[in-house]
């Protein structure tokens, strides 16, 4: 599998909310850091078990825009979705010898467009695929 292949697999068992198989294409030393909240998740089992604690409104749902892959980095923007709540989240993977070792996590949290930007832009809704606007994606 290349790299790009290993992340992939990683998001459909995210998919499946299958959240001990998508913690089998990390590596021993595995590590997530979430910049915004300062908090580090250390190795497999307390990935899984906070994802499984994760308080949800039902499954979750996650739809990946974009992959990027370059070398032994790999980039996806993913929509994620229980039903009530819509996150996006943009993930920095960095893989070794097949599985992923460390994520860097982006949650960027919807913002009101500024009225003062009006006259140059369009205001499309949080929900834009730009996979359908000449971006990479699968």
């Amino acid at each position: 599998m290349t790299n790009k292949d290993v992340v992939l697999a990683f998001w459909e068992a995210m998919q499946r909310n299958d959240f001990s198989k998508a913690s089998e294409y990390f590596s021993d030393d595995y590590q997530c850091f979430w910049p915004q909240s300062g908090e580090l998740i250390v190795g497999r089992d307390d990935f899984v078990a906070l994802n499984t604690a994760y308080p949800a409104n039902g499954l979750w749902t996650f739809s990946v825009y974009s992959c990027i892959a370059e070398g032994d980095r790999v980039v996806t923007d993913v929509g994620v979705t229980d039903g009530v709540v819509n996150d996006r989240v943009i993930t920095f993977h960095t893989l070794k010898a097949g599985r992923i070792t460390y994520q860097q996590e982006f949650w960027p949290d919807d913002m009101p467009a500024p009225e003062w930007r009006s006259n140059w832009v369009r205001r499309v809704g949080n929900g834009l695929n730009l996979s359908k606007h000449g971006s990479q994606s699968r």
